[in-house]
């Protein structure tokens, strides 16, 4: 794997864990439900990377994001990507979800 920078940033009462991997345009990996970064893009990202700065976050009680007393929603993930994109000051971006990554890109795509 290249090198690529992590880190983790206060979003909504969560410590939310996010990487960014290559240059160019934007583009946000949302992983499936009950998965994380790796086991939705692992295979992909690499060649994702070469075109692109994927910016690929793992969602609330989801691998190294930490927990809210609150359930788990689409639209509070989407809120959690929005904020996550506001800190990194990326005002535009290609969306690619997985499974659920993918109602959670289109509650994202509603407050765009």
């Amino acid at each position: 794997m290249q090198n690529f920078k992590s880190a983790h940033a206060p979003v909504n009462g969560i410590q939310m864990y996010y990487e960014i991997h290559g240059a160019g345009q934007p583009l946000v990996l949302i992983h499936g439900g009950g998965s994380t970064i790796y086991t939705s893009f692992g295979r992909i990202l690499p060649l994702l990377a070469k075109k692109y700065q994927v910016i690929a976050m793992e969602l609330q009680a989801h691998g190294h994001t930490s927990d809210r007393d609150a359930p788990e929603s689409f639209a509070q993930d989407a809120d959690d990507v929005a904020a996550l994109l506001h800190q990194l000051n990326i005002s535009e971006a290609d969306i690619l979800g997985f499974s659920n990554g993918g109602q959670t890109a289109m509650q994202l795509a509603m407050r765009i």
